[in-house]
């Protein structure tokens, strides 16, 4: 698995980041959705986890369709950084 940096402010929590690829420019925000509402902007896709009770949403920055297997990369190994291992990626918001 690769390797990306993430961009965390002071004034956030570790849960709100941004992923970034060197490679592709590719950045994909992740987020709480039940605290910050947020409609994905045009020509960008959303993915959701869930894990226990916790749920994040993530957004792309930059996609393109070449992208889709890179985006799960990203957030699979933003949720073993959280330390959330039995996190579920999810295309739709999770019911």
């Amino acid at each position: 698995m690769s390797n990306y940096l993430i961009s965390i402010s002071k004034n956030e929590l570790p849960n709100n980041g941004i992923i970034h690829d060197i490679r592709s420019k590719l950045k994909v925000k992740a987020f709480n959705p039940i605290k910050s509402r947020c409609l994905p902007n045009k020509g960008e896709v959303q993915f959701f986890v869930t894990a226990g009770k916790e749920t994040l949403a993530f957004e792309t920055q930059g996609y393109n369709r070449q992208h889709k297997l890179l985006i799960l990369q990203m957030i699979s190994w933003y949720c073993i950084y959280l330390g959330l291992i039995e996190a579920q990626i999810h295309a739709s918001w999770p019911l």
